[in-house]
This record gives structure tokens, sequence and C-alpha cells, in this order.
């Protein structure tokens, strides 16, 4: 039994979804893309570094919004190359969640559908590894809403900053630090806070920072940073 299966139950499992023929499609094709290769340097990797927004954070109960992605593609941010989607959805969140990422309520029932919007993040994602700050909800969101409307996992290496930064740069030594703090630490801007594709940007910026610092110290590719945080996890959960 994986996490996810714990963390859900048996929804967790892959449910039958109901895809037309060209939906199914696009599915195969991404399926039969190679494997992102995670030993090559950082400067030869295509990330694409993602956010969401949710009706809330309870993720067994509430429900993916909208998913926003950006990569960084040779350590250089494109900003043309970037992914923002808003998921209909059939009962709009509520006041006070709208007012945390601002999409109103028309934005909401007006949305993409689902199954249309994951598949086209699935073909801007490609095999790419995923980045995130606090990856675990970002990836439990998206993962949901996968088996949910398209009846698949999601198997992509995801790489979670707030585990990586701490073995390059002091910020209080741990993993509890703010997306926030990193940012004004490093002065980095973020335009529209809460909102996934601005939030994204910031979070490829700091994952610009956290290869500079990586060069450093001998983490030049995306395995190396997954080995960092996979020892990083092992010595908390230890103490």
């Amino acid at each position: 039994m994986n996490w996810l299966t714990k963390l859900f139950g048996a929804a967790a499992g892959r449910q039958q979804a109901d895809l037309s023929a060209e939906q199914c499609e696009v599915v195969a094709r991404w399926r039969q893309l190679p494997a992102a290769d995670l030993s090559m340097p950082h400067a030869d990797t295509r990330y694409v570094v993602v956010d969401v927004e949710s009706s809330g954070l309870n993720m067994k109960k509430d429900r993916l919004i909208s998913i926003g992605a950006v990569a960084l593609v040779n350590g250089r941010l494109d900003f043309n190359d970037e992914f923002q989607v808003v998921l209909r959805q059939e009962q709009v969140s509520t006041h006070a969640n709208i007012l945390i990422h601002g999409i109103g309520g028309a934005a909401q029932s007006g949305g993409v559908d689902p199954f249309e919007g994951l598949l086209a993040f699935l073909e801007y994602v490609g095999k790419a590894p995923l980045v995130a700050y606090h990856a675990f909800f970002d990836q439990s969101m998206i993962g949901k809403a996968m088996r949910e409307y398209l009846g698949m996992e999601l198997d992509q290496r995801w790489i979670d900053l707030a585990w990586v930064l701490p073995d390059f740069f002091d910020l209080r030594g741990d993993t509890n630090v703010a997306l926030d703090d990193w940012l004004r630490h490093f002065g980095i801007e973020n335009i529209l806070r809460h909102n996934a594709v601005s939030d994204a940007y910031a979070t490829a910026k700091l994952l610009q920072v956290a290869i500079a610092g990586g060069q450093r110290k001998g983490a030049t590719s995306p395995a190396s940073f997954m080995r960092i945080e996979k020892s990083r996890r092992w010595m908390y959960e230890s103490h």
C-alpha cells in the first residue's frame, strides 16, 4: 500500500475514467514519452515548477481549483513558457477561500473542463521533474484530481525546495521556513501572492538560487537534489 492509498483510502487507487478516444490518445502519448534523465546537469534539464490553488487545505475533502506552472530550461526562465488553468467547479468555494486566491465565483464556474485542463497540464509537463515548495500539498491535490478525472496516477518525480534549500543556505536551519521568508531573504519579489502562476514564478527563482548553491557543493543534477531531500527527510524523521 503506497502513501497515497494510506492518505486517501481506496479512492487513491486507479479509477475508471470516462475519456473520449481523443483524450485517451493524449494520455497514451504522455505515457510513451521517455523518462527524464535525472542524472543530467541542471544546465541540461527542463524543470517544471508548480503551484496550486484549492478550495481549502483539507487534502481529502477540498478540490483543486487552479494549477500554475513555469518551466526552467537550461537554468533559465522563459516568461513565455508557462501554464495556467482554472478548472471548472460545480460548487464555488467559500467567500473566505476566494479572498485568499482571488479566483471569483464566475471564474470558477466558467473555468476549463477538468478533463481538458488536466490533459493540457500533462502535455505541458511531459516527463520533466516537478518542483514545488512544500510539494506534498501540490502533489496530493494534483494526484487526487488526476485519479478522479483521468483515472491515472501522475507517476512523476517531485523535488521539494523546502527540504533542499536548507542544505545550501542557513535560514533557521529547518524545513518550517515559510516560502515568503525565503523570498525576502533573497530579495525575490512575488507580484501576486496566492496566485498559482505568480507563486510558481517566485518558486522558480528560488530554484535558480538552489541550483547556484548546489553547484558550489557538488549537487549538480536533479538526482542530487532528490538525494539531499531524502537524506534530510530521514534525519528529520529519525529525531
